[in-house]
């Protein structure tokens, strides 16, 4: 995730914080979905903060491995990817990291190789020195209201709590905020996904933080997730988006502004137990990356920031002639294929009203009102008029499709209230004082300001 377009030379007022300090890492969070896989010498460690929610997903490897990249799309965010460019014979790699956070998140990965050191695994000596790389995504904007980012706490939990043969599918790790289709309007919900292989003796691991400007699409051409707009078609395909440019972008969508801009990156990682020179392991990173435009359309444009780490571990001697490293790269590919797949979580509901709207009295909805405050850049205010309900961002930002300076009705069903709408957007209030924007794995809390209410 690059920064944004030059901006003008004045510098910006202050930005309000949060302190970190407070947050309580969630290590190893097991999801609804796993991965399980037997291979001792990969061990991963996932550390979330669920007020982001924004995590970070740490493979740690059982000795020093071998190493390369390769970096497409327009707006990366990388660390030590320099380093596997030059291409060393010896293997240097103790792990690699994706996280969250955009450019701050990149924390993590200097975070990871200080653990090492700070544990006794790794020393100041030359031939000692720990080595970790990383990628980040951008994961903050529209789909979140706070701006927490995975940290050195979270960073350093994680890896230390690295554990073999798991890893947690859809929005775990650095995946908890991941988004999807955004090119089109889609804003679907994604997250992290992963794949395993094993021929004979040959074992292949794919893993993917899919956070893509384009849709993520199955085998058949459909897109599997996406928030549609009125008309579309119920089998959506890739290709009725690509070929029906730029319409496929409108009603409502305006272009690709400099406030959206380089906000989408897939960051991906394939391990193999294959021993392979340098040469081997750079052409499996550049064909397995190639593969991913089958299942993301499209890929790497100017506003992604794809990366893709390969590894060896050199557990398995050279194959036979029979079994080239091009067939591992075709194996790898299809196993990324199937990672991109499983990263998609399952989606929220529409948020349009369900079943019969509650019978709320005036005193009901009055005793809902207050300001309630997100974080130090978000606040909704909760107001009564003429017996309905309206909400209305009080601070520098929109609360989803609530937006700074306008009141929205909150309209009542069985469940709580919604703003009706392309994007889903529920909201549910508690007795003590906390109001809750779509509940679940992307929610987003505030506490009523204490001097208001009953």
């Amino acid at each position: 995730m690059a920064p944004l377009e030059a901006q003008e030379s004045a510098s910006p007022a202050p930005q309000p914080t949060i302190d970190q300090s407070t947050l309580t890492p969630r290590i190893n969070v097991k999801g609804e979905r796993e991965l399980n896989f037997d291979w001792p010498m990969l061990k991963i460690g996932t550390g979330e903060y669920e007020e982001g929610p924004t995590g970070v997903t740490v493979f740690r490897f059982g000795r020093k491995v071998a190493g390369a990249v390769d970096v497409r799309g327009g707006a990366p965010g990388t660390v030590n990817s320099d380093f596997l460019n030059l291409g060393y014979q010896t293997p240097d790699l103790d792990a690699v990291v994706l996280s969250g956070g955009s450019w701050y998140g990149l924390e993590s990965v200097t975070a990871v190789d200080s653990a090492l050191k700070d544990d006794g695994e790794r020393s100041g000596y030359w031939n000692n020195i720990g080595l970790s790389v990383g990628s980040i995504i951008y994961d903050f904007g529209d789909r979140r209201l706070n701006e927490i980012y995975p940290d050195k706490k979270l960073a350093q939990a994680a890896v230390r709590a690295a554990q073999p043969g798991l890893f947690p599918l859809g929005p775990h790790g650095a995946g908890s905020s991941a988004q999807t289709g955004g090119l089109f309007g889609c804003n679907a919900h994604s997250g992290q996904g992963g794949a395993f292989r094993q021929v004979g003796d040959v074992k292949i691991a794919a893993f993917t933080i899919v956070n893509a400007l384009g849709v993520v699409v199955d085998r058949d051409g459909q897109v599997v997730a996406c928030n549609k707009d009125s008309g579309w078609p119920e089998a959506l395909k890739a290709t009725d988006l690509v070929n029906g440019l730029p319409g496929s972008r409108k009603p409502g969508w305006t272009g690709v502004d400099k406030n959206g801009m380089r906000k989408n990156t897939t960051v991906s990682l394939v391990v193999t137990n294959v021993k392979m020179t340098p040469a081997e392991l750079k052409r499996l990173a550049v064909q397995v990356h190639t593969s991913m435009a089958r299942g993301i359309q499209p890929f790497s444009t100017a506003f992604d920031g794809d990366v893709l780490w390969a590894v060896s571990t050199a557990e398995v001697d050279p194959l036979e002639p029979g079994f080239a490293s091009v067939d591992i790269a075709t194996i790898a590919g299809e196993a990324m294929w199937d990672a991109i797949l499983s990263s998609v979580p399952e989606q929220p509901f529409n948020q349009a009203v369900e079943g019969k709207p509650r019978k709320l009295s005036t005193a009901d909805l009055k005793a809902l009102a207050g300001e309630y405050r997100f974080s130090p850049i978000a606040s909704l205010r909760i107001s009564e008029e003429g017996g309905k309900l309206y909400g209305e961002a009080t601070d520098r930002r929109a609360i989803f499709a609530i937006p700074a300076g306008e009141k929205r009705e909150l309209v009542p069903d069985a469940r709580g209230f919604v703003v009706p709408g392309r994007y889903p957007m529920r909201l549910t209030f508690a007795s003590d004082g906390t109001l809750v924007i779509n509940p679940g794995p992307w929610e987003q809390r505030a506490m009523r300001n204490a001097s208001q209410g009953n």
